[in-house]
């Protein structure tokens, strides 16, 4: 069991001692943490946030705590119940919001969950912010208000309609061209709000939905992280159903895979190598992924004669990148796509629209668009981390052992060679180092994960 600190939110699981995991009493300190540094600058104004949660079992529970310690410290809650990230994301703007709380665990297991924090704009906090919202947590520097200045507490509805119609308006969404296409599609949402918000999209796209564990009640059928050796089930139902495609989404509905019409992966990965070649095609700009993202993105872009650009990992270094470089698409590489004519913020509806509206256009198969793109294969594995191992002191001896591939830094450590590379980097949600690897065949990108898993056995 654990408790992660992030200056992207408290992650932890359910239950257990206070401090070790994720109990009622951690859940309101960071919720209280976040009320007192949204005030820091004002402390006259009347606050409002949005808070919104995905379906899991604790959702509800922690949620209440989080909507009163906030109406406690006398700010307004606009609750929007089950949603998913980017509805909550495009909520704070719709609503001129003060900012948003999403609880969600996003791909983890469901003994986990979270607090994802936004700002004024319904984006991450960059580490800046974070940094003080875990030091008033810590210090526990909390003042709460006094009982004619507490906070309102209202719920609202139809946000997730919303948020489709928002999809709906962006220009690059060729909603006749879909309807024209009359695509058949099987939707995995992991028993999570995925479940609302697709099919309801999907309607809106004239296309036939076949569901799939779309119930959201928090049950998860199989592991919610949207890879191939979990996605079994849709697999044999996408060929079962003679559908076009599958579309897979995690809990919280920010990253998107999609199954190809003969039940093979599309790939996490090349669900934002497609959109971009789709957006790259209509509209002339730069584009970002994060360091453990294929070349692929990369390779296409360069094909459109355009630039890329790498960001360290996590959804707000990538749109910091994104912003400086004025970027026209971007996201990472586990299926996040971030479309910032939409929003800075990673969004599978936007995704599904983009992405049907590139089949529809070239009237293709999933599985024909895929042999469009250049053909890598990624690995990814992990080692769990124990308190005692220096893993910056490890991932400083690997940057030395390899300096001649002059080894990027900026997160973790990336080492680029001729036809593959590796990323080692400790995660910022789950106590473990990811070991990333891409090549040109799956067998090689196995292979080069398995190296520099013996490396840091040897220097463990």
């Amino acid at each position: 069991m654990a408790l992660i600190k992030t200056i992207s939110g408290i992650r932890g699981t359910i239950g257990g001692v206070v401090d070790e995991n994720l109990t009622p009493v951690n859940a309101v300190k960071f919720a209280a943490a976040y009320g007192m540094w949204l005030k820091a600058n004002n402390q006259n104004k009347k606050f409002t946030v949005i808070l919104g949660r995905d379906a899991r079992i604790s959702g509800e529970m922690i949620s209440n705590l989080v909507a009163n310690t906030l109406t406690g410290l006398g700010i307004n809650v606009v609750d929007i119940g089950l949603s998913t990230t980017p509805t909550v994301e495009i909520a704070v703007t719709l609503d001129n919001a003060d900012g948003g709380i999403i609880i969600t665990a996003s791909h983890n297991p469901k003994q986990w969950n979270a607090l994802k924090l936004l700002n004024e704009k319904g984006e991450f906090l960059n580490a800046v912010e974070g940094e003080k919202i875990l030091k008033i947590a810590e210090d526990e520097n909390f003042l709460f208000a006094e009982v004619d200045d507490l906070g309102q507490y209202e719920k609202k509805e139809g946000y997730i309609k919303r948020h489709i119609q928002e999809v709906l308006k962006l220009p690059l969404v060729d909603v006749d061209s879909i309807k024209s296409a009359k695509f058949k599609v099987v939707v995995d949402a992991v028993n999570s709000t995925g479940g609302i918000a697709i099919p309801a999209l999907l309607e809106e796209l004239g296309a036939e939905c076949v569901q799939l564990y779309c119930e959201p009640n928090g049950h998860f059928p199989h592991n919610p992280e949207p890879l191939k050796e979990h996605l079994t089930d849709i697999s044999e139902l996408v060929v079962t159903e003679k559908a076009d495609l599958g579309i897979v989404v995690d809990p919280d509905v920010d990253r998107l895979a999609i199954i190809c019409e003969d039940g093979s992966m599309f790939g996490e990965e090349y669900t934002l190598v497609a959109c971009a070649d789709y957006v790259l095609g209509k509209t002339k700009g730069s584009t970002v992924s994060n360091l453990s993202s294929s070349r692929a993105l990369r390779d296409i872009t360069l094909k459109h004669g355009q630039t890329y650009k790498a960001s360290a990992v996590g959804e707000v270094n990538v749109v910091e990148v994104m912003k400086t470089t004025k970027a026209i698409i971007g996201g990472e590489g586990n299926g996040g796509i971030i479309y910032p004519e939409a929003h800075y913020g990673r969004d599978s509806l936007v995704g599904v629209a983009l992405f049907l509206s590139h089949l529809a256009n070239l009237k293709i198969s999933c599985k024909k668009l895929k042999k469009r793109y250049p053909e890598y294969f990624m690995s990814k594995s992990k080692i769990e981390l124990t308190p005692e191992i220096d893993v910056d002191g490890i991932l400083a001896k690997i940057t030395q052992k390899f300096s001649a591939e002059k080894p990027n830094t900026i997160d973790g450590v990336k080492i680029d060679f001729d036809q593959e590379w590796v990323h080692l980097r400790k995660s910022n949600t789950e106590p473990i180092i990811r070991i990333y690897t891409e090549s040109i065949s799956q067998e090689k990108a196995d292979d080069l994960a398995e190296k520099f898993i013996t490396v840091i056995e040897d220097l463990l």
